[in-house]
């Protein structure tokens, strides 16, 4: 099933299934969005569920990739500065340094090239600008052979089980890590904020 297809048709269920669960973790990671006012971008928006927990000092630019999920997000904008757009995390339809922040919360192990989605993130973000990842990684040499039996159901019908962070960020150039703590499921779930330089 494509990946548009799944999340057209898990939108309507997705805040009971994810909501309650990511609330407090989400608060936690956009504690830390620039204090100064600037131009953010919230890859792989969603159903909106990080919008009633962000400051309205900054521009908010909310991209997914189905209609559906940008649908149930809109009623969240409440008074924020908000711009809708449709579009694929691996090809950002935004200029180079063309954002302050972004903002990448339970993204980079539901698409399918995590890695290229992670580089277009470097791309958009000015030299200083940060992003706040937020999503569940394995550890480099982690067994887990459960995730990763798991994996090829899990990753058809909503996410991947098996992405390792390291690796992605490996294969991009320009970000370096500035933090990264456990968040969430003893450190399956991880905060991280990566600064473009």
């Amino acid at each position: 099933m494509s990946l548009r297809r799944s999340y057209t048709l898990l939108a309507p269920v997705y805040d009971l299934a994810v909501d309650r669960a990511t609330r407090q973790i989400r608060r936690n990671s956009l504690a830390q969005l620039p204090r100064q006012a600037g131009r953010i971008l919230l890859a792989g928006i969603g159903t909106g569920l990080d919008l009633p927990h962000l400051p309205q000092r900054h521009r908010y630019v909310g991209l997914d990739l189905t209609g559906a999920m940008l649908r149930r997000a809109l009623p969240r904008t409440r008074n924020l500065d908000f711009q809708a757009v449709q579009g694929d995390v691996h090809r950002l339809p935004f200029a180079d340094a063309s954002f302050d922040g972004v903002v990448a919360h339970l993204i980079l192990a539901v698409v399918p090239q995590p890695a290229r989605c992670l580089a277009e993130i470097g791309r958009v973000l000015k030299p200083g600008g940060e992003a706040l990842i937020l999503d569940k990684f394995l550890q480099r040499g982690q067994a887990a052979l459960l995730r990763r039996l798991l994996n090829p159901l899990a990753r058809r019908i909503a996410t991947r089980l098996d992405v390792v962070f390291e690796d992605l960020l490996d294969e991009v150039t320009g970000l370096e890590r500035v933090d990264d703590r456990p968040a969430l499921a003893g450190g399956w779930f991880r905060q991280i904020r990566l600064r473009r330089y």
